[in-house]
């Protein structure tokens, strides 16, 4: 029952704060200098850095003693600050009341929920696990005209649920919101549906193989159906997320052809070799939302638990992405992650599920995931160093998305 108190209080209206106005923004051309600059994970650290962004795209990086600024190009400075390439959230959750209904919210409003929820903290990427289509492409439509600021949003719109199954906490929100339940009826219906979400621009379908139910009840999903809609995801070139909650969700999820684990499994204990072998060929990446599991504790899901699931991961050279399940958790502040994951992996590792990762998984590492010129301008700006203290990852200064300022820290 904690989780179903923990949706109703994602219900509350966000704060407003102070939204990002057309003069913090440095404008189209602009050039950072004397950053530390990590072009990308495996990249060496390059001191006194200069990038130098024209048209919302990186145009150069080196060094402030090879490259020369522009003449009349704005100079935003960097001294004693870390740069890294714009950072993806990959498991959020655009449930709150404002934004299911963006139509009817308040821009201002709408732009101070996602700067406080992800921009905030250098999200210039968020992967929306479970909200509704219209609303989530209603919301990347408005960011896309410039009626507010706001992160690339992906989505995987409706979710599906299992006949019978809508999860225990989900329940009350699609009830308050006048949603729809997602549940599959019927298999061939939930297909068709599957369809017509592609067709209006989902990035990803999102199957609950394991549904909670009640405190020790969980539903697994089906494997034909798993398999089905498997099957008609990767006809659209759409990667399919499994909410497997437990070992049985764990194996129905991979066995049928998902591509990422949207959570650990810390109730399924210890990942060994074998377990992490079938992940690895199967070719699945996991999003291990642990701080959730430090948040909302129980002795059936320790939080070291999921740090060995990811360390053997991880160690294994299987795919790590970074998500905080924000949407679901009201707990944005993303710093009880990089500490957790910091337990698993060295810091590279953590930028990789950051950036590089997520980019080549999602089909934009031709656009996004490293400081290079050509690529879009995302990049944070950053107070402090990770390589010597991963906590610098949530001390952000300024955020860029496309070469604009979507956060510049007071």
């Amino acid at each position: 029952m904690k989780r179903l108190a923990l949706f109703a209080a994602c219900l509350a209206a966000l704060g407003l704060g102070k939204p990002a106005a057309a003069d913090d923004l440095p404008g189209r051309d602009f050039a950072i200098v004397g950053a530390r600059v990590y072009a990308d994970p495996a990249a060496a650290a390059l001191d006194d850095g200069l990038v130098i962004v024209r048209d919302g795209r990186i145009s150069a990086v080196g060094t402030s003693e090879k490259l020369a600024i522009p003449p009349g190009m704005e100079v935003i400075s960097g001294k004693g600050r870390t740069l890294v390439a714009g950072v993806w959230n990959s498991h959020v959750h655009l449930m709150t009341h404002d934004l299911l209904h963006p139509e009817a919210a308040d821009p201002l409003k709408l732009e101070a929920g996602l700067r406080d929820m992800f921009t905030r903290w250098g999200f210039t990427t968020v992967f929306d696990l479970t909200s509704t289509t219209a609303s989530a492409v209603t919301l990347r439509q408005m960011i896309a005209k410039r009626a507010l600021l706001g992160p690339q949003i992906l989505t995987v719109g409706d979710p599906f649920f299992p006949k019978d199954g809508m999860p225990i906490y989900a329940r009350p929100i699609y009830e308050a919101e006048h949603i729809a339940s997602p549940e599959i009826r019927t298999t061939s219906e939930a297909v068709t549906r599957l369809d017509r979400q592609a067709q209006a621009g989902v990035n990803g379908v999102k199957l609950f193989t394991g549904a909670i139910l009640g405190a020790e009840d969980v539903m697994v999903m089906p494997a034909d159906q798993i398999g089905a809609l498997v099957a008609e995801a990767h006809r659209h070139h759409l990667p399919v997320f499994a909410h497997p909650t437990n070992r049985e969700g764990m194996a129905a999820a991979v066995e049928n052809g998902v591509d990422v684990l949207a959570h650990a499994t810390p109730i399924a204990g210890e990942w060994d070799a074998a377990q992490v072998r079938k992940l690895i060929d199967a070719d699945v990446a996991l999003v291990p939302t642990m701080m959730l599991f430090e948040v909302y504790p129980a002795e059936s899901t320790p939080v070291s638990t999921v740090v060995q699931q990811v360390r053997a991961l991880s160690a294994a050279g299987g795919d790590v992405l970074f998500g905080t399940d924000a949407g679901f958790m009201d707990v944005f502040d993303p710093s009880s992650e990089y500490r957790l994951m910091a337990q698993a992996m060295d810091w590279r590792h953590v930028l990789a599920a950051l950036t590089l990762t997520p980019a080549r998984r999602f089909g934009q590492s031709g656009e996004r995931g490293r400081i290079e010129p050509g690529l879009a301008a995302d990049m944070v700006l950053l107070d402090g160093d990770p390589a010597a203290d991963v906590a610098a990852f949530a001390k952000v200064a300024m955020t860029f998305r496309a070469g604009e300022v979507l956060y510049r820290k007071d």
